[in-house]
């Protein structure tokens, strides 16, 4: 069974920066998709980031701050997120549905943002 973990979270102060990873057990290929999540105490989780072949698409306020990408070569896929706001603050999961449509969940890294 596929294992995805994840590292990079952790404390930063407002307009800090951050970078999550998502490590994959087995091997990734191009057509996997990855996608980043976050929930919020108290709050649903939501989609924060998706990237698909070379297809990208982000929660409307975290456009221009964040950015999805991956290595194949490492099967890794990561968040970069800049310009870090309060409100960023939640639990962030990666995601990662492969071509036979199976979807894989990290085990999630807590994100704060205070100073």
């Amino acid at each position: 069974q596929l294992q995805l973990v994840e590292s990079g979270g952790g404390l930063v102060q407002p307009g800090g920066s951050l970078r999550l990873s998502c490590a994959a057990s087995e091997t990734i290929i191009r057509s996997d998709t990855w996608a980043w999540y976050r929930q919020a105490p108290g709050k649903q989780r939501e989609l924060v980031a998706l990237l698909s072949k070379d297809t990208t698409d982000y929660l409307d306020n975290v456009k221009g701050r964040f950015a999805i990408s991956r290595d194949d070569a490492k099967d890794t896929g990561y968040l970069q997120m800049n310009s870090l706001k309060p409100e960023d603050t939640a639990v962030y999961y990666c995601n990662l549905v492969t071509r036979y449509f199976n979807s894989y969940w990290g085990q999630g890294t807590q994100v704060t943002v205070s100073s």
